[in-house]
């Protein structure tokens, strides 16, 4: 007979919102529904090129666990994502198509650069390399290191459900936003 092991562990819930709630109801805003639901079902699409990748091939891995945090399913598709993880070093000829990638994805999308070549060039200091993504598409979140822990990578992922969470729905029509993304001549 196999033995049961039995571990009594402390589930946490996540907080409702701010709502009326009674017996059989509960009544909230749409923003703040809408917000926990996108939070918490975030489509990450890898765009790994060096050993970023192999770092976050550990996250998703069982010992961290990326799906626990509601991003399991990866989206190698764009236009299916809403979450683009630029991992390793991005090579100038790269550019137009990480570009392409990024505006192939539905809005809302954010990006996260994880590692130092995606954010900054790295230790490639030279005509070939692209010195940070943001040179050609808008960066949510930066994650440093060379290559980051997957620790540092799950946080990364935690700072951007934190944004979906709480970003109004009516934010990507503001002028700001229009703004931001004209400055990198995307409609």
């Amino acid at each position: 007979m196999s033995k049961q092991i039995t571990k009594r562990t402390k589930v946490e819930m996540a907080k409702s919102p701010q709502g009326i709630e009674g017996p059989g109801f509960f009544a909230t805003k749409m923003e703040e529904v809408i917000g926990l639901a996108r939070a918490n079902s975030l489509w990450p699409l890898p765009f790994a090129t060096s050993c970023c990748g192999i770092e976050f091939m550990a996250t998703m891995a069982s010992h961290y666990d990326l799906g626990r945090f509601g991003a399991e399913r990866l989206s190698f598709s764009p236009r299916q994502a809403d979450m683009l993880m630029v991992m390793g070093t991005i090579a100038k000829k790269m550019g137009p198509t990480l570009r392409q990638v990024y505006e192939q994805m539905a809005e809302p999308r954010w990006v996260l650069a994880v590692g130092a070549c995606a954010t900054s060039g790295g230790i490639f200091d030279s005509y070939s390399v692209l010195q940070g993504i943001d040179r050609i598409i808008p960066v949510d979140v930066y994650v440093p290191g060379c290559p980051p822990r997957p620790e540092q990578i799950l946080e990364g992922v935690l700072k951007i459900q934190e944004l979906a969470k709480n970003e109004s729905l009516r934010r990507r029509n503001s002028p700001e936003y229009k703004k931001l993304l004209a400055s990198y001549g995307i409609e």
